[in-house]
C-alpha cells in the first residue's frame, strides 16, 4: 500500500489548525491508507503548537523563527516518510476532506502531482488578486505550454522523490507552490488538476499584495528561465529585431536612401542579434547542466 505523508505548515494558525487537524485525522482514518500527518510550526507566537501537541496522530516540527511558509514546506517535504506527500494550510481554507479524490486521481490517471484548483478566490485583497492570479497564471501557461487552472493552488497532492529533484529552486515564501507547478510541467511531468471548494480564511493573512504580486510575477519568469529560456528570450529577441526593421523602413523613406542607417536603427539590431544570443547560451547551458 502506497504510504501518505501530509505536510501542513502553520504560522500562528490557533483559530484553525485544531479544526483542520481533526478532519485530516478523520478523513485519513476513514480511507484505510497508510497515513502519518507532520505539522510545521513557522516560528508560531500563539499556541498553534500547543493545539497541535493535543493531536497524539500528528508529529510537529518547529522552527525557532519565522522563516516563511515556502521553508516550512520544505522541511516537511524533507521530514516525509511516505511516497506521496499532500499538501496542504492550515488555515481553514481547503477541504482536506477532499483529499482521498487527489490520490485517486493520482492513482487513476498515473499523474506525478495533482492539484486542488480553487473554483473561486476567497483570500484577502480580492479586487488586486484576481486580475493579478489571471495573468500571472496564463503567462506561465503561455510559457510552459500546458493550461494552468490554479497556479498557486497550497493543496496538492504529488510524488515525494520527484519534488526532492527541487529543492534547490524552491523559494522560502508563497511562491513554492508556483515555483513547483512550473518546475514540473517545464520537466514534463504529469500533472492533473481537480475542482475544489475554497473557504474563507480562518484568522490573519500574511499575505503581502504588493511584493508577493511581484514575487509571483519574478518566479514564473525565473522558473521558466531555468527550463526553458528561449521561451522568454526568443519572443524578445523578435520583437525587438521588429521594432529595429520598423525603424530602418522608415528611415529610407525620410533619408531616401537603403544604405544609411541611423545610429539608433543599428544599435536596435545589435541589441536583437546580442538578446539572441544569450538566450541561444542561456538554452545551451540549461540543456547541458540538466
Amino acid at each position: 500500500m502506497t504510504s501518505i505523508s501530509i505536510v501542513v505548515p502553520v504560522f500562528n494558525e490557533e483559530a484553525a489548525i485544531g479544526h483542520d487537524l481533526d478532519t485530516l485525522i478523520q478523513t485519513m482514518e476513514a480511507s484505510g491508507c497508510d497515513y502519518e500527518i507532520i505539522v510545521v510550526d513557522d516560528g508560531s507566537t500563539d499556541d498553534s503548537a500547543e493545539i497541535v501537541r493535543q493531536h497524539s496522530q500528528v508529529r510537529l516540527i518547529r522552527h525557532p523563527y519565522n522563516q516563511g511558509t515556502g521553508a516550512a514546506r520544505n522541511t516537511g517535504l524533507r521530514a516525509a516518510r511516505g511516497e506521496i506527500v499532500v499538501m496542504t494550510d492550515g488555515d481553514g481554507t481547503y477541504p482536506n476532506q477532499d483529499i482521498p479524490r487527489l490520490l485517486a486521481e493520482m492513482e487513476e490517471k498515473g499523474y506525478d502531482m495533482v492539484i486542488g484548483a480553487r473554483r473561486r478566490e476567497m483570500g484577502s485583497w480580492r479586487w488586486l488578486r484576481s486580475p493579478a492570479k489571471w495573468f500571472i497564471q496564463a503567462l506561465a501557461s503561455y510559457l510552459t505550454g500546458v493550461k494552468i487552472p490554479d497556479l498557486n493552488s497550497g493543496f496538492r497532492a504529488f510524488k515525494r522523490e520527484q519534488a526532492l529533484g527541487y529543492l534547490n529552486i524552491l523559494p522560502w515564501t508563497h511562491s513554492w507552490v508556483s515555483t513547483i507547478t512550473i518546475a514540473c510541467l517545464s520537466d514534463g511531468h504529469a500533472v492533473g488538476w481537480v475542482p475544489i471548494d475554497y473557504y474563507k480564511r480562518v484568522g490573519r493573512s500574511t499575505f503581502h499584495p504588493l511584493a508577493d504580486t511581484y514575487n509571483y510575477l519574478s518566479l514564473v519568469v525565473r522558473a521558466v528561465m531555468y527550463f526553458e529560456p528561449l521561451k522568454v528570450f526568443l519572443p524578445l529577441t523578435l520583437l525587438l529585431f521588429a521594432i529595429a526593421l520598423a525603424k530602418w523602413i522608415r528611415d529610407m523613406f525620410v533619408y531616401g536612401t537603403v544604405f544609411y542607417l541611423p545610429g539608433v536603427t543599428l544599435m536596435l539590431f545589435f541589441m536583437a542579434v546580442q538578446l539572441g544570443a544569450i538566450g541561444l547560451l542561456a538554452d545551451l547551458m540549461v540543456k547541458k547542466t540538466r
